[in-house]
């Protein structure tokens, strides 16, 4: 049965919730914790790491239990109702740290609220990863509502990288996590009330646990895949986690620019992020014909070639006072990722169909749990990383929102965002054409 429009954009609205979280993993973080607690980079960086290698570990058990769950309401939609609530709660919580507290209490709070926000992210995140591969099994349809979801995907970037960050400096952060979260929640019951009646697989899974993960680790293509995709997103990753430091301290507006009062009024950021999520919305639609035209393969190798120059072009201006080229350049940026956004989540579950077709097997979850696998470990070391090699170059954390950094700091900064994750995109890009094509043509035939 065809899914109707409704049903497909239902369907994609759940990651505008969902991605605000992403996001606030990926990029305030740590800048919330250097900049705002004062915590030392290094520390930051690590403790951060930490809670998202949990995160990791969680994902398995959250998979294999939501194929085997049994409710009116199908295996998924219950995981997915009460994690947005509690992902909400965690967010709140870590921007509630007490400030003046010592060092020792406010790590005790940030790992306590951002370990409860990451379990809610996996009762989200796996189950709606897992829909994907069973409400359709026509590659087209999944093309299709997989450009929904990244365009709703790149509301949720907005909120979280523009809106979020926007109100955190006129009202702090605290009282900014209260405000988005309602949205968060909103997005996922939605998406549950309009895909109610899309058709669901509704018997659990006979498998057990190793017997689910053993048919998955043996999908050779779908490994490969997921592998190569957390290859993409570590360079995504570093440049999100860099970018609130960029904002403070490689693109200084001088007030002659056509955006200036833009950037005063919304701060930088913001403005890098508005400009982003307006080139994001321009190309879902472009990367769905041209997957359907040129197929999926090479049309996500032709936007990751076009990502590492677009990268290696923006190492050329920064340092900038320029304000408005860095936006236009944000617009082709937001373009470019929409490839990475979309492609490999439409690429995914038509692998899952090899394994249902070969064994019988339904276990979208255990699926689902493996694909994210590459992509929260990616996340992860990103963070420790970045923070690893600021510390490195000597940056200095402060509790006003920017110091006085020197040139070997700023210069490390300016190369792990565009230098380092341009040659981490080429090298997924040659994973994709030398070791996933071949094992991808055998899969499908």
């Amino acid at each position: 049965m065809a899914l109707s429009l409704g049903q497909k954009a239902g369907w994609g609205l759940a990651d505008a919730g969902i991605v605000v979280f992403v996001i606030v993993k990926q990029m305030l973080i740590v800048s919330y914790l250097t900049a705002f607690l004062g915590i030392p980079v290094g520390i930051a960086g690590f403790v951060t790491t930490a809670v998202l290698i949990f995160d990791i570990i969680t994902d398995p058990l959250i998979g294999y239990f939501s194929d085997r769950t049994q409710s009116r309401f199908g295996r998924r939609a219950p995981w997915m109702f009460c994690g947005a609530v509690v992902m909400s709660a965690g967010i709140v919580g870590l921007f509630a740290a007490p400030v003046a507290a010592a060092l020792a209490m406010k790590l005790a709070w940030v790992i306590a609220a951002f370990g409860l926000a990451t379990v809610g992210f996996t009762m989200i995140a796996i189950p709606y990863g897992a829909q994907s591969g069973e409400i359709t099994q026509d590659p087209r349809e999944r093309s299709a509502m997989t450009g929904w979801r990244m365009a709703f995907a790149t509301v949720g970037i907005l909120i979280g990288g523009a809106v979020m960050p926007g109100l955190a400096g006129a009202f702090g952060y605290p009282m900014a996590s209260l405000m988005v979260t309602p949205v968060i929640i909103l997005a996922v019951w939605m998406s549950l009330w309009f895909t109610r009646n899309a058709p669901r697989i509704e018997k659990p899974a006979d498998a057990g646990f190793r017997g689910s993960y053993a048919l998955v680790l043996g999908n050779r293509a779908f490994v490969t895949l997921a592998l190569t995709y957390g290859i993409m997103t570590l360079a995504v990753a570093l440049i999100t986690a860099g970018l609130p430091f960029a904002a403070l301290y490689l693109v200084v507006d001088d007030g002659q620019n056509a955006l200036s009062g833009a950037a005063e009024a919304l701060t930088v950021l913001s403005v890098m992020f508005g400009a982003f999520f307006v080139g994001a919305i321009l190309s879902q639609i472009v990367w769905v014909l041209l997957s359907n035209k040129i197929g999926k393969l090479n049309a996500l190798v032709l936007g990751l070639v076009l990502y590492a120059c677009l990268l290696y072009a923006l190492f050329a201006v920064l340092p900038s006072v320029n304000v408005t080229m860095i936006a236009g350049m944000f617009v082709l940026a937001g373009m470019t990722n929409g490839a990475y956004q979309q492609i490999p989540w439409a690429m995914y579950p038509d692998l899952m169909d090899v394994t249902r077709r070969d064994t019988g097997a339904a276990i979208e979850g255990a699926f689902s749990a493996v694909w994210l696998f590459g992509q929260k470990l990616a996340n992860a070391l990103a963070p420790a990383l970045l923070g690893v090699v600021l510390a490195l170059a000597g940056w200095q954390e402060t509790t006003e929102g920017t110091v006085a950094q020197t040139n070997e700091a700023l210069n490390a900064l300016q190369i792990s965002i565009t230098l380092i994750p341009a040659a981490i995109l080429l090298m997924a890009v040659a994973t994709l054409l030398a070791v996933y094509r071949p094992v991808m043509v055998r899969a499908l035939g």
